[in-house]
């Protein structure tokens, strides 16, 4: 457990402090375990010192009252910084997936001097601009709106969790539903309260960054599925065009998320790119 400005959040630390620091930001809803430990140990293993965490409502950092979350989408950008500072590091690499993706992106838009790169997986534009983009799938949209769930009963719980996984993954791919049930479980019998993960869908977005992407002023590499049913393929292409100098690795037939059969491609990936701390 680390105080991250004030806030409890849960983390854990893979790798040598003296290489460059990746500080892995997952998207919201997500806990820490949505980054797969043996990615981790992988990136580790390629001279990098790697930090993950749970966010506010999942895991095991601080909870509050499923319906009354108390703090905004903000808060989490801040929480990133926070956990840097707990960990005494000046600046770091950051690699955010979906949701996470947006964060870091506001990261590096409001507090600039903490961020070295940007790896953005799955992810979309975080503040407005640029042509209109298209929307999810039909599939998705139509589980979005049908989706029953008892919160209260791990296995209703469980099944909605995996389902949702399964429709990420993007229909392309053979989907290996035990490990993800496995992970699912992991993860709703850790949670302080596993309900609680719906405030971050209630959450307000706080102060909003006046920076345009165009003002991101460090490398910047945008990983994305071709298949992926949340953010079609044009929101990574968006962003690879409007943040300056950012290159795009498109994922053949991957959906949203990292899948453990890119997980070799995205780690290769990520070390190359966090070879050098250098500006623009």
């Amino acid at each position: 457990m680390i105080d991250a400005h004030g806030v409890s959040l849960y983390t854990e630390s893979f790798g040598d402090r003296a290489d460059p620091p990746v500080l892995l930001v997952m998207g919201t809803g997500a806990s820490m375990l949505w980054w797969d430990e043996e990615f981790c140990r992988m990136l580790a293993e390629g001279g990098r010192f790697v930090i993950r965490y749970d966010h506010r409502d999942t895991g095991r950092s601080v909870t509050y009252e499923p319906g009354r979350p108390g703090y905004t989408g903000a808060d989490l950008v801040r929480d990133a910084v926070g956990v840097l500072d707990a960990y005494g590091i000046e600046a770091a690499h950051l690699v955010g997936v979906s949701a996470g993706g947006a964060l870091v992106q506001l990261a590096a838009l409001d507090h600039a001097p903490r961020v070295l790169s940007l790896v953005l997986i799955s992810t979309s534009r975080a503040v407005p601009g640029g042509p209109e983009l298209p929307p999810p799938s039909e599939e998705f949209m139509r589980f979005v709106s049908s989706a029953q769930v008892d919160w209260k009963e791990k296995a209703s719980v469980v099944d909605h969790q995996v389902a949702y996984a399964r429709l990420l993954a993007g229909g392309r791919r053979p989907f290996d539903e035990a490990a993800v049930r496995d992970l699912v479980r992991r993860d709703v019998e850790r949670a302080r309260d596993f309900a609680a993960v719906r405030n971050h869908d209630l959450l307000a977005e706080g102060e909003p960054s006046r920076r345009p992407l165009s003002s991101i002023a460090v490398p910047t590499l945008v990983v994305h599925g071709t298949a992926d049913p949340l953010f079609p393929l044009a929101h990574g292409e968006a962003l690879a065009e409007e943040i300056p100098g950012a290159r795009l690795l498109a994922l053949e037939d991957a959906g949203h998320g990292v899948d453990r059969a890119d997980r070799e491609t995205i780690v290769s990936a990520v070390i190359a790119h966090t070879a050098t701390g250098e500006r623009r």
